[in-house]
């Protein structure tokens, strides 16, 4: 269990413990839902979202704006902005970051399908919501280069967290909120 991402030694202990101390049929249970999940979660045609059918249930909602597609890194970064409620689009997954040291390249990645259905649809905004490591820079400014011919591309600001101290931000982080910044209502 220590190969999980976020699980260490300790927590991989806790829930070696948990498991053993189930009973043989709430783990067959837990053994056969992680198969299940396996076997019958795949990638949206349409945005490479998780899903457990050919088209995600994002991408089906006709109540939500099919004319911007925010672009995010993986599905983690769908459900975290679907937590907040604020966005009303549909994604595009990437599946990832260009990367040449781990030998991520451009052909990796969704973007040509990204490039192919926005250039085919009336798209109005292409939001690059990707982390801003320096990977994450770079595969913003590659997919905005190809982008912008076709739409109108932004990119989500970056800036302090709520309840961070400016003495302790970065000077990136700093820089970032500043250009971010916007006028108040």
């Amino acid at each position: 269990m220590q190969r999980l991402p976020g699980v260490g030694p300790k927590t991989a202990q806790r829930l070696a413990l948990h498991i053993l101390k189930r009973s043989e049929t709430e783990v067959q249970t837990l053994a056969q839902a992680l198969i299940d999940a396996k076997q019958q979660v795949g990638l949206c045609s349409v945005c490479f979202h998780l899903s457990s059918e050919s088209v995600c249930e994002i991408c089906r909602n006709t109540n939500r704006d099919s004319n911007t597609i925010c672009v995010v890194e993986d599905s983690r970064d769908v459900i975290a902005l679907e937590k907040t409620r604020e966005y009303s689009g549909k994604y595009h997954v990437l599946g990832g970051v260009i990367s040449p040291m781990d030998g991520i390249g451009p052909e990796q990645l969704t973007i040509q399908p990204l490039v192919r259905r926005v250039s085919q649809q009336s798209i109005k905004e292409v939001i690059l919501a990707i982390s801003p490591s320096i990977e994450g820079e770079t595969t913003t400014l590659y997919v905005g280069q190809l982008l912008k011919p076709f739409t109108r591309v932004t990119r989500i600001a970056f800036g302090l967290p709520v309840g961070g101290e400016l003495e302790y931000a970065d000077e990136v982080t700093l820089a970032r909120a500043l250009e971010g910044r916007r006028e108040l209502d």
